[in-house]
């Protein structure tokens, strides 16, 4: 066996995080964790790497118990895990990125540029890519900084490689390059620990599946004739029917309406559509179609250069974010954690931030209203806390997902547009988003929902807008839609 943890226990205060966890990794395997937000997985991966040493267990690198483990330790042995926010230095090259963990020797010691830069290419050339080593890293894309951590993982001579949600910001074609990338590092010997929130990839490129559940090893079984729905009822403790239940609701007049909007900054192309009270119009297209950049020009980031943005018939003249918000457009952009929450600002700040205005009197804050209207919205969404005085960043994926939501309808707006709303997040807070999207839609908000998940988009849309360069492509209503029609309209393949 390539890498083990045996019997592993983690508390937290008076909380079990680990519970006699037992994992295993064999040469050449890609070895599939899988389970819900708060089910134990980060813990664990931190065990293995060293971050955090368990309460009691042990891990073994082939055979071998790990002593004094560290991140350094771990690393030095072999360990390397990608995170699915690279760890990347934004102002350095990439070659110098490469060398921060590849290099040694003292502070005082002559670097050798040219044989810096001749490793970085070749660890480059190893995994199949084509970046330039001098290329400053920050003007990489999501997939490119991706590729400079495998590569930084090769040049330790990787035994022992984990992927937390390397496909989550990646599209198709580069999943399937990624993949060919973990079939170069197998045939090289590596064990891959592969976590993922995708279940329809798994068997795809899993040998084995381990899924968690409350800090507990449920069940390993074969990657081969698992489906994703045994996947989700071993996952949650329980049978969900319906990952995307949407309801019916009685359809009522436009709400937002938009007409020939442009905005030459953001690439979107004389874009008209309108949304209706109680609708959830889906917005499809590549990555790349100008879908978050439409979204960014309606709420005033990237004002618009022509056209017109209507709320209930009035046209509005939107140049910044606050004049969105007094016109009742509410936002929840892509990037939950660097525009969703402020993780370090309690879950009571996160939820009225945008309402400063309505409980603050001069410059006092009414601390007693700041609760009551966070505590409120805590209750109505279902977020899981400690209390509302926790960090935001203690939350779990999905209950930062509802804090961001929450923050947005404590304006109470009238279109809410929500920008890959259960992106990295499991199958049962994605349930939950799903929920509360058709509770909303209910009360007769109009909804815009931006996704890349093709089943999202289908199971949840009233109606469904194809975004393809800048523009919209087709408009489709969820009776007539299927998966070919709106690939094709992505690919340019129809009017």
């Amino acid at each position: 066996m390539l890498l083990e943890a045996i019997g592993i226990e983690k508390r937290y205060g008076g909380v079990r995080a680990l519970k006699h966890v037992s994992f295993d990794l064999k040469p050449g395997e890609v070895h599939a964790l899988v389970g819900e937000n708060g089910a134990g997985k980060s813990t664990l991966i931190k065990v293995l790497t060293g971050a955090v040493q368990p309460d009691a267990g042990a891990v073994k690198l082939e055979g071998i118990a790990i002593e004094d483990n560290s991140p350094h330790r771990s690393r030095q042995l072999g360990i390397a895990a990608i995170y699915q926010q690279p760890a990347i230095f934004p102002d350095l090259t990439v070659a110098e990125n490469i060398a921060l963990v590849n290099e040694s020797g003292g502070l005082a010691r002559r670097v050798d540029w040219a044989a810096r830069r001749a490793k970085a290419k070749e660890l480059i050339a190893a995994i199949g890519a084509e970046i330039d080593p001098d290329r400053e890293a920050g003007t990489l894309s999501m997939p490119e900084q991706q590729l400079v951590e495998i590569a930084k993982a090769l040049g330790g001579n990787v035994k022992a490689l984990i992927l937390d949600e390397p496909t989550a910001s990646l599209t198709e074609r580069e999943t399937d390059r990624l993949f060919e990338i973990i079939g170069r590092l197998r045939e090289r010997g590596a064990g891959i620990v592969y976590i993922s929130h995708r279940l329809e990839e798994l068997g795809r490129i899993a040998d084995r599946i381990t899924v968690l559940r409350d800090g507990e090893t449920i069940e390993t079984r074969p990657a081969a004739g698992t489906d994703a729905r045994t996947l989700i009822k071993l996952m949650a403790g329980r049978d969900l029917s319906a990952v995307f239940p949407k309801r019916v609701v009685p359809i009522g007049k436009a709400v937002l309406q938009v007409t020939g909007v442009t905005c030459h900054v953001a690439r979107v192309r004389d874009v008209s559509f309108e949304v209706r009270a109680g609708e959830i119009l889906g917005f499809a297209g590549l990555v790349g179609a100008g879908r978050t950049q439409l979204a960014e020009t309606l709420f005033g980031l990237t004002p618009a250069d022509s056209g017109a943005i209507r709320v209930n018939g009035s046209e509005l003249s939107i140049r910044q974010p606050a004049d969105a918000i007094r016109a009742g457009i509410a936002y929840v952009p892509e990037d939950r954690r660097r525009c969703g929450i402020v993780g370090s600002l309690p879950v009571r700040a996160n939820t009225t931030l945008a309402i400063l205005d309505r409980i603050a009197r001069g410059t006092l804050l009414q601390a007693a209203e700041e609760r009551t209207i966070a505590e409120t919205w805590v209750q109505r969404l279902g977020v899981k806390t400690d209390g509302i005085d926790a960090p935001a960043s203690s939350l779990s994926g999905g209950n930062q997902q509802k804090v961001a939501i929450g923050r947005w309808l404590a304006t109470e707006p009238k279109v809410l547009i929500l920008d890959e709303p259960t992106q990295g997040i499991d199958v049962g807070a994605k349930a939950e988003c799903h929920r509360i999207m058709c509770d909303l839609a209910e009360r007769g908000l109009a909804i815009m929902m931006i996704s890349s998940e093709l089943a999202e988009i289908m199971g949840m849309s009233d109606r469904i807008a194809v975004m393809r360069d800048g523009a919209i492509a087709g408009i489709v209503n969820r009776a007539d839609a299927t998966a070919d029609s709106i690939l094709a309209m992505a690919l340019g393949h129809t009017a």
